[in-house]
């Protein structure tokens, strides 16, 4: 059963794991994530993600709430990442999320609230390359 701490490690924390792999090990082929009002199926969600690899040195995920109901899940989390750049971003996430049965993300929607960063930064959350 796979949490927001694990899937956002595997994804961009851990740039030797292939993206392929961590897409596989926490989301199912079906997956559909909403942030901040706009859609992504699976091939987006991927496209976004390889796109934040190309920009993130480091980070770390800490999760403040997380709840488990069935195949339901929430939580809120922070994001504190450094670019390449030096830059420092952080963003808080208020995520709810439906789970498939092998406990992999089948869906998620969330909301962003950019703590600190630049303008720029301000969509990171849904940014493609």
């Amino acid at each position: 059963m796979t949490d927001i701490r694990s899937a956002l490690t595997d994804l961009l924390l851990t740039p030797a794991l292939p993206l392929a792999e961590a897409l596989e090990r926490h989301f199912t082929p079906d997956y559909r994530q909403r942030t901040d009002g706009s859609w992504a199926d699976r091939d987006a969600f991927a496209e976004h993600i390889a796109h934040l690899r190309t920009l993130v040195a480091e980070g770390r995920i800490e999760v403040h709430d997380e709840l488990r109901d069935g195949d339901r899940y929430a939580d809120r989390h922070t994001v504190h990442l450094v670019k390449h750049d030096g830059a420092a971003v952080s963003v808080e996430v208020y995520v709810f999320a439906e789970l498939a049965q092998d406990g992999r993300f089948r869906r998620i929607e969330e909301t962003t609230l950019m703590l600190s960063g630049t303008e720029a930064d301000r969509k990171i959350g849904s940014a493609r390359a």
